[in-house]
Order: structure tokens, then C-alpha cells, then sequence
């Protein structure tokens, strides 16, 4: 009894994970602000690093792990999972970019002559694919999926559908996050 009490009690948002994602986001606005490119140089390396590494392990570890596994554990991790990542992965991807284009403001990169500009254009299309493909596809899909599992009688086809789509978009995600460090090494050694 005592399971099933704690099961229906959680919910798929868990609110106080909002005020740590609004904290890092102040934090950001604070080193822009400062204008300590030290600080925004930490801030976006960690969340770059959160945002890489959490997206690299989903799609290329846990993901392959979920489809194998019964749908009793399957839908007991998503419904774990979604909770701490309904306010991560955007918060990571919206820091990430942000403070990404005040340090290449800061450095100077926004004013090379091409080709050299080209770079930072690679950065500034990759992360906004990634962005967008984050916060428009893979976040609600996460959650539609979360929402599904947690019905008493979830609908296998439904979830098949989404989850084909997004193993794809995993795929690809993952692919832009390589390219991405590809892209910020090269920053690293020069431009």
C-alpha cells in the first residue's frame, strides 16, 4: 500500500526543479551582467558539458537499454527520468547558447572576417537546431510519452510511433553534439 501511495503521488512536474533551473538561469544573467567572461566562460563550459554529456548518455546508452527492457521497468525510469529532465535539458541548452554567444561577442569572435566567421556560424546554426529540436521535439515527446506510460492501459503503438520518431531525433542530436565539439575545439585552438 505504501507503494502504490508514493506511485500516484508523484507527479511529472516536481516544481522545486524549477527554482534550481531559475537559480542557474540568474546566475547567467549575473556573469553577463558582470560582464566577467571568466565566469560566463565557466558557466558555459559546465552547462555545454551537462547539456552534451546528458544527451550523449540518453541517446547512446540509456536509450538502447529502454527499448529492451519490459515495459514495467521502462515506464517506471520515464517516470523518474521525466521529472529531472522537463526542466534540465532546456535549462542547460538555454544557458549553453546564451552564454556561448555573449563569450563569442566578448572575444571578438562575432567580428572575424569570413571564413574564419564561418565557424562561429557553424556554432550559431548547430546550437540553434539543437535548441530548437530540444525544446520543440524532444522535450514534448518525453513527456507525451511520460504521460502515456503512466495510464493504466498505455497504447504500445502509440508509443512505438513516438519513440521511432525520436530515436531518430536522438540520432541526430547526438550527431550535432559532435560536430558542436568539433566546432568548439577549433575555437579552443584558434580560429
Amino acid at each position: 500500500m505504501a507503494v502504490a501511495a508514493i506511485e500516484t503521488s508523484q507527479s511529472l512536474i516536481t516544481w522545486r526543479y524549477l527554482w534550481w533551473a531559475l537559480t542557474a538561469i540568474a546566475v547567467m544573467i549575473a556573469a553577463i551582467v558582470a560582464g566577467n567572461l571568466w565566469l560566463l566562460n565557466f558557466i558555459h563550459v559546465f552547462s555545454s558539458l551537462l547539456w552534451t554529456g546528458v544527451d550523449l548518455f540518453m541517446g547512446f546508452v540509456l536509450g538502447p537499454i529502454l527499448r529492451r527492457v519490459d515495459l514495467s521497468v521502462r515506464r517506471e525510469i520515464v517516470r523518474r527520468l521525466t521529472p529531472r529532465t522537463l526542466f534540465l535539458m532546456p535549462t542547460v541548452s538555454i544557458i549553453s547558447g546564451t552564454t556561448g554567444w555573449f563569450l563569442a561577442v566578448g572575444l571578438g569572435y562575432t567580428a572575424l572576417a569570413w571564413p574564419a566567421y564561418a565557424w562561429v556560424a557553424a556554432a550559431l546554426v548547430l546550437v540553434a537546431l539543437m535548441t530548437i529540436q530540444g525544446l520543440g521535439f524532444l522535450t514534448p515527446v518525453n513527456v507525451f510519452v511520460c504521460l502515456e506510460l503512466q495510464r493504466s492501459e498505455p497504447d504500445m503503438n502509440k508509443i512505438g510511433v513516438w519513440m521511432q520518431r525520436y530515436f531518430y531525433a536522438v540520432a541526430l542530436q547526438g550527431t550535432m553534439q559532435v560536430a558542436i565539439i568539433v566546432v568548439m575545439t577549433r575555437f579552443r585552438m584558434g580560429v
